[in-house]
């Protein structure tokens, strides 16, 4: 009756001392055996293996090298191995630990103290494995929570952006196009997956200042007036200032999208006539989403223009209005951009939901 389900594979070119070990520990635990190093490999890559009892001077590979191909396997690194050996010089002992091996018996051997040591590796082993298994399981929990909390903050994004879109009028699909438009654009200019879904997810909040704007002013049908314009203007700054305070990346991205997708490359934006590369990438970028979505787009104050009439504006602007790397990439790509918008058309979303109604 084994006093648990441990398996011990004994290695030893010396069949003698097989026997002895086998004798000693045959009433504790499941035993296997091998005369030389690359039976004993091939032993432990088909067979659970929980302890190595390992001699050193073998035919063929010797135990150090056994060792060292057992700690360089991930399947195998973590069994523990105890060197049980007729070699006592300090250079061979030495060796042994540098190797891997958790201990080193020399032979002859008390019976106890065997049984004593394989006793204690085997229960810190089954210890250490615990722990990595507690510790996976709390990661696991850790990502799942972050996971939840990352999802809960892009939900909110999106849902800020479509309220502070909302009160021009405008459609939760004007924020889902732009956001598209960024995650497109950021990839041509050789933005990061990473990167690129980080500018996508944090894009909604681009408008957000504008939920401190008067409805007089947001709603106005025609043509704002120079003081009008000047207060329409502020919605960047009031934007920044709402989110810059967080470390959150997300809210850190929505941030520099919010206050700089007004600047213009040639120094003549808003808020601060940033100038050329001064502007963060993040924010050339969804200068031109933003842009192309409201010229495409009716709006209260005009009608949607034509692709012609659209090519030839960002053409004018390149290098003027447009960061002009990301205008190529824009145009060079531009029936890209149009199936996005499209995909995304406001009139068909209003289809739907008067079927389902």
């Amino acid at each position: 009756m084994y006093e648990n389900d441990k398996t011990i594979l004994i290695v030893d070119d010396v069949e003698t001392n097989i026997n002895t070990l086998m004798d000693l520990l045959d009433d504790r635990y499941d035993l296997l055996a091998s005369i030389d190093g690359d039976s004993a490999l091939e032993i432990i890559n088909e067979e659970k293996v929980d302890l190595v009892l390992l001699d050193i001077m073998m035919p063929g590979i010797d135990g150090f090298e056994v060792c060292k191909k057992l700690k360089a396997n991930d399947k195998t690194k973590d069994i523990p191995i105890i060197f049980i050996t007729a070699k006592t010089d300090d250079s061979s002992i030495e060796k042994a630990y540098e190797v891997g091996g958790v201990d080193y018996i020399t032979k002859p051997f008390r019976a106890r103290e065997v049984i004593s040591r394989i006793a204690n590796h085997l229960t810190l082993s089954e210890h250490q494995h615990y722990l990595e298994h507690m510790v996976d399981e709390r990661t696991k929990e850790l990502q799942l929570l972050n996971k939840e909390i990352e999802d809960t903050q892009k939900e909110i994004v999106f849902t800020m952006g479509i309220i502070a879109e909302g009160r021009s009028k405008e459609t939760a699909n004007h924020v889902k196009r732009v956001a598209e438009y960024s995650y497109l654009l950021s990839k041509l200019y050789g933005l990061s997956e990473k990167e690129a879904l980080l500018v996508k997810e944090a894009n909604p909040m681009h408008d957000i200042g504008k939920v401190a704007i008067p409805d007089s002013i947001i709603e106005k049908p025609a043509k704002l007036t120079d003081e009008e314009f000047k207060i329409m203007k502020t919605h960047s700054q009031i934007g920044y200032e709402m989110l810059k305070h967080s470390n959150r990346p997300l809210l850190k991205a929505a941030s520099i999208i919010a206050y700089e997708h007004h600047e213009r490359y040639n120094g003549k934006g808003y808020p601060r006539g940033l100038k050329g590369n001064e502007i963060h990438i993040y924010g050339a970028i969804t200068s031109i989403c933003d842009v192309f979505d409201a010229l495409g787009s009716d709006r209260v104050y005009k009608k949607a223009w034509s692709d012609e009439k659209i090519i030839n504006l960002f053409i004018e602007e390149t290098g003027e209005h447009f960061h002009p790397i990301l205008a190529n990439l824009f145009l060079a790509n531009y029936d890209k951009f149009v199936k996005i918008r499209e995909k995304y058309q406001d009139n068909l979303i209003k289809t739907k939901e008067l079927e389902v109604a």
